[in-house]
């Protein structure tokens, strides 16, 4: 599960096994037992959300969207290195 970054004691990451065939590029956030996955594309938009208040969620969107190079340039070089 490599880390991309946290910021505010939010993890986002993602998984090394993200399935066969393997999902679009998405990142994974977690803080206290609670998560979500979001799509980065077309437009960054949760695909599932377990427990992040609204707030919460338009403050994880605005990250994901300002930072969204930095995920996907870690997810290209993660699971281009991967065979």
């Amino acid at each position: 599960m490599p880390a991309i970054f946290k910021e505010a004691g939010y993890r986002f990451h993602f998984y090394s096994d993200e399935g066969n065939p393997r999902e679009p590029v998405h990142v994974h956030v977690f803080k206290d037992g609670v998560d979500a996955k979001l799509w980065l594309y077309p437009d960054v938009q949760f695909a599932y959300n377990h427990g992040f208040d609204a707030r919460t969620q338009r403050w994880i969107v605005k990250t994901v969207m300002l930072r969204r190079s930095e995920i996907e340039d870690a997810w290209n070089e993660h699971f281009s290195t991967r065979r």
